[in-house]
């Protein structure tokens, strides 16, 4: 008995002993944890990113100075060149106003249900692109390819800019230099339409005959007998000949021009200068750039509508010349669809980027609406603005409103600088349209940059600290070396073929995945739960529209248009000229290369999960340990067990028997 209790003491001595002995380390490491935290802080106070001020909620990754940065930082985001060329040409294209159909359903159906559900994510977990996919890192390569595709569309999106700086600069003439044909013309060029020949009454009989064979002989040419050469506008000529130097097609890629070069660098030069200090500046720059192009398409559409021939091109564009038999076609709702990604800026990473910077408890909901029906509304205005002046132009031509144009580029730099040149005092109206071009072109490209940006913030963040503005300047003095390309005499080949692969299934292959991801694997129903942690308990009618939206129709919608862009496939073109075999087999390796990181990031995440294959598969399927709110503050009772990712070392407690214990 006498052993057996005195092993018992011996026992219990051991026990308090080592309870002592941890208890210990822990108060040693509450300590510590105290110093590091207030060293933490100390750092953060003296070391703060440009993003931050004393004022934000998250003082390590910053917030918006205030609710209308933002607002207007998305507003310029959306609403860009597509809005003012594309869109018009589109509907231009597709019957008319029998086009605002299909695009308000698209809308309803895949463009703001995307819109909200991006805007959501970025806000709840404060995260870039591809940090973001915390939530499922099996697609974090989907987080990947938004960024590439950024990355390519930021590229040629500033040379759009250099074409409308360098209009910008040309419009300084008492005449302007596409008003007329000067000596840089060839005997194709004229301001109306020659006749070829025609047939002819000549003593009693019917002659064909060339038309100056008719006029010296005094004859007159027959009714619905004239054959007209195949002339072309000064604009059009001064576009492909001046402004471009164009060459013959992809395969002759010339020279560099040197005045676009200058230009494509001035623009970089405006987009680096606009970012230095990540959103805080770029949040008071688009004041003015986000705001000021509504006051040029207001002039603009008070001037178009004073215009003779105004009213058909308005009733083409709504009224009663609208082709409401176009609905027939399956080409006109893809087209739909696909403007409603491209002006929503959805898949590309933007809104992720851009609302990771907004308070946690900002109702992303109402931002989401307000700023997609802002974006449309401002198509629908631009277009009046447009069509306007596309009616006097068929006026003067006496063509069908139907006939004027042929491409959207065409619309902007070649039939609008046109009809501009026939205005009165035409050099100031040149001015404000090319600078409403450009207001346009910034604001995207800012957003386009501060994705890259915030994705290199989220992945160093303690280098983002240090080196903003260098970081920031080198990647605006990258993207300006790559774009080189397409400033060159085959420039504009190479800007519509990055436009046609990489802005457009690109973006619908990382859309599709990221709904399917977000709803079916994370969970739909767990993912609302996570909004109304921000906006608050709304009630099932309140998410009836959205849960139909994120479960069937929009994914539905999403694939329809992928297979349906994939079976319908053509060799691109620019105007007649067809790219060569190699330019498509370019532009599906551009597509291969923005999509090949889903698979990649997918095996990788894989083979570093533990356990056997299909653990693994599912471990992948599941978020990280640290996903969640950024902030402590905001986990609440779900998110209470989320840990800080600097901090996760801090956790482990060593014992005296050496196994580590984890904090739960």
């Amino acid at each position: 008995m006498a052993a057996l209790s005195c092993c018992m003491k011996w026992s219990f001595g051991c026990k308090v002993w080592r309870e002592g002995k941890v208890q210990g380390y822990r108060e040693r490491k509450r300590r510590e944890e105290k110093l590091l935290d207030e060293e933490e802080d100390f750092s953060l106070s003296n070391e703060k990113d440009a993003h931050a001020s004393d004022s934000d909620e998250n003082l390590e990754r910053g917030n918006w100075s205030n609710k209308a940065d933002y607002l207007l930082s998305m507003v310029g985001y959306a609403v860009g060149l597509g809005n003012v060329w594309r869109f018009p040409y589109l509907t231009y294209q597709n019957g008319g106003g029998a086009f605002l159909i299909p695009y308000t359903l698209m809308l309803a159906l895949a463009g703001l249900p995307l819109f909200f559900m991006e805007c959501s994510l970025g806000q709840f977990a404060s995260l870039g692109p591809i940090s973001v996919w915390r939530i499922l890192p099996l697609f974090q390569g989907v987080g990947v390819t938004m960024v590439i595709i950024s990355t390519f569309v930021a590229i040629y999106y500033n040379v759009i800019i250099a074409y409308a700086l360098y209009y910008l600069f040309a419009s300084f003439q008492k005449v302007l230099p596409w008003s007329d044909c000067f000596s840089w013309a060839d005997e194709f060029c004229s301001k109306t339409r020659l006749i070829s020949d025609c047939n002819a009454t000549l003593n009693g009989e019917i002659i064909h005959a060339n038309y100056s064979f008719i006029t010296s002989n005094n004859l007159t040419c027959i009714n619905d007998t004239i054959n007209y050469k195949p002339v072309q506008f000064p604009s059009e000529q001064y576009w492909n000949k001046v402004a471009l130097q164009r060459s013959s097609g992809l395969d002759e890629t010339g020279n560099i021009v040197w005045y676009l070069a200058l230009c494509l660098l001035l623009s970089w030069m405006i987009v680096g200068a606009a970012l230095f200090k990540g959103i805080k500046s770029s949040g008071k720059v688009v004041y003015f750039t986000a705001l000021f192009p509504y006051v040029i398409l207001l002039i603009l559409l008070v001037r178009g509508a004073t215009l003779e021939g105004a009213l058909d091109g308005i009733e083409y564009y709504i009224g009663k010349q609208s082709n409401i038999t176009k609905l027939m076609e399956a080409e006109v709702w893809k087209d739909a669809a696909t403007q409603i990604f491209y002006s929503l800026s959805v898949a590309w990473g933007g809104l992720v980027a851009l609302s990771s910077y907004n308070k946690f408890h900002n109702n992303c909901y109402s931002d989401a609406i307000f700023v997609c029906v802002t974006n449309c509304l401002t198509s629908v205005f631009a277009g009046f603005a447009i069509f306007s002046v596309l009616g006097h132009m068929a006026f003067v031509l006496e063509r069908p409103v139907s006939e004027v144009v042929d491409s959207g580029f065409d619309l902007a730099f070649v039939a609008y600088p046109e009809a501009l040149s026939k205005l009165p005092v035409s050099p100031l109206w040149s001015f404000l349209f090319f600078f409403m071009l450009l207001l346009l072109g910034l604001d995207s490209q800012f957003a386009t940059i501060e994705t890259l940006t915030t994705t290199i913030q989220d992945i160093y963040p303690q280098m983002m600290k240090k080196l903003r503005i260098p970081i920031t300047l080198g990647v605006c003095i990258l993207l300006f070396f790559l774009g080189l390309i397409c400033v060159t005499q085959a420039g504009i080949y190479w800007v519509n073929l990055i436009d046609h692969f990489c802005a457009g299934w690109g973006i619908l292959i990382a859309a599709v995945l990221e709904i399917i991801g977000i709803v079916y694997i994370y969970g739909g129903n767990r993912f609302i739960e996570d909004i109304e942690m921000m906006i608050g308990k709304k009630s099932c009618f309140f998410w009836l529209w959205w849960r139909m939206c994120w479960f069937f129709l929009t994914p539905v919608l999403l694939v329809a248009i992928l297979v349906w862009s994939l079976v319908t496939f053509s060799t691109p073109t620019y105007g007649s000229v067809l790219y060569p075999a190699w330019g498509t087999a370019v532009g599906w390796c551009m597509i291969i290369f923005c999509v090949i990181w889903i698979p990649i990031v997918a095996v990788v995440k894989i083979f570093k999960a533990e356990g056997n294959i299909c653990q693994r598969i599912v471990s992948c399927c599941r978020p990280t340990a640290n996903w969640g709110p950024y902030l402590e503050c905001h986990r609440g009772e779900r998110y209470s067990h989320v840990v800080n990712p600097k901090k996760e070392k801090e956790h482990e407690i060593p014992t005296v028997s050496g196994f580590t214990y984890f904090r739960e």
